[in-house]
């Protein structure tokens, strides 16, 4: 068993990694960090494990072999190079850190150490993400050549995600998870990088709009737009290619019965079945296509089949790194209205 700490019990570290780690086989849930002391109480009540009072601890305990990082942006290369430097393999909740450089660190201090590094893309397991992949595979809307992905909500962000200085801005909390699927879908091919940020309402410095455009060298565009001033729905994808299209809309439907504790009881509403119009002997046609159930509970399997039965990773740090390198563009663009190439690197 890969015994494995959570840095942090806020609403990631609770409600995501704790669940998810325990229905991994091969990983136990050996404790979880806080530096509140009440929380540490709540810790031991609510999930019977060790409390830890601070990172330093939990690095210094042998028994430890992986810890994950469910802490602020800002202090995630810090971490996790220090837990790798005692030998711990690490998971960090996305988005990866805030820099491509500190990115770069965290690969360097993963190789001197011979540990496992990842990143916690857990939505690489979306329905509606999977879905748009198998759609396409299958030939339904031909050559895509332009992906559009969007959340957009109303309500001010609360915590350290509404400060800019410790969550990198409004591109690096949902704007992670649609980067990281939009740099799939392009196989990491990546030309050029414009974005433009607005402040609108509320009285925080992470923004209110984020709009970022990737155009590949083939010339496919993946625009992904953020948004927390948004009363009016959006599709959460509309993807076109030369023979058809697709639009859906709807969030995954995983979270909130696994807030509850029952990720499995998770089902989708018919009006947010993905909707494929295309053209097939000779007619336009539109179908409605029931959405492909894929599960977060596989990213934390995959964690422990790759320590205890050497697995590939399925979420790469190298991935991560080069999804910084766009978000270093995307923020030099915003500030210079100018269309910037990111600094990728070949693994």
């Amino acid at each position: 068993m890969i015994r494995t700490v959570v840095i942090g019990y806020g609403f990631a570290g609770k409600c995501f990694h704790s669940y998810l780690i325990k229905l991994a086989d091969g990983l136990q849930l050996w404790g979880i960090s806080s530096r509140n002391a009440e929380t540490r109480e709540r810790i031991v009540q609510e999930q019977g494990v060790k409390a830890y009072s601070s990172l330093d601890e939990v690095v210094a305990d042998p028994e430890v072999n992986l810890v994950v990082l469910a802490t602020p942006h800002n202090v995630h290369a810090q971490q996790a190079i220090q837990a790798m430097d005692a030998g711990k393999h690490v998971v960090t909740d996305k988005a990866m850190c805030m820099t491509a450089a500190e990115a770069d660190a965290m690969l360097e201090a993963r190789d001197r150490n011979n540990v496992m590094l990842s990143v916690f893309h857990n939505r690489r397991w979306d329905w509606g993400y999977n879905t748009i992949k198998q759609i396409i595979q299958e030939g339904w809307i031909g050559e895509p050549y332009l992906y559009e992905a969007a959340v957009m909500r109303y309500g001010r962000p609360g915590g350290w995600r509404a400060v800019k200085a410790q969550s990198g801005g409004i591109l690096y909390d949902w704007g992670a998870h649609l980067l990281d699927q939009g740099m799939l879908l392009l196989g990491g091919d990546v030309e050029s990088v414009s974005c433009e940020i607005r402040h609108l309402k509320w009285d925080i410095d992470i923004g209110n709009y984020g709009r970022l455009l990737l155009k590949s060298s083939k010339g496919t565009i993946y625009q992904m737009e953020i948004g927390n001033v948004a009363l009016a729905p959006k599709p959460r994808w509309y993807v076109v290619g030369d023979l058809g299209g697709i639009i859906k809309y709807g969030i995954d439907p995983q979270e909130p019965p696994m807030i509850q504790g029952d990720i499995d009881a998770a089902t989708e509403s018919p009006k947010h079945r993905a909707a494929v119009y295309t053209i097939r002997d000779g007619e336009r046609k539109r179908l409605i296509i029931d959405s492909v159930q894929t599960s977060w509970k596989s990213y934390y399997q995959n964690i422990s089949d790759v320590l205890n039965k050497g697995a590939e990773l399925a979420v790469k740090p190298e991935e991560a790194r080069n999804a910084m390198a766009v978000l270093d563009a995307a923020l030099e663009s915003a500030e210079t209205g100018q269309t910037v190439k990111p600094d990728l690197r070949s693994f």
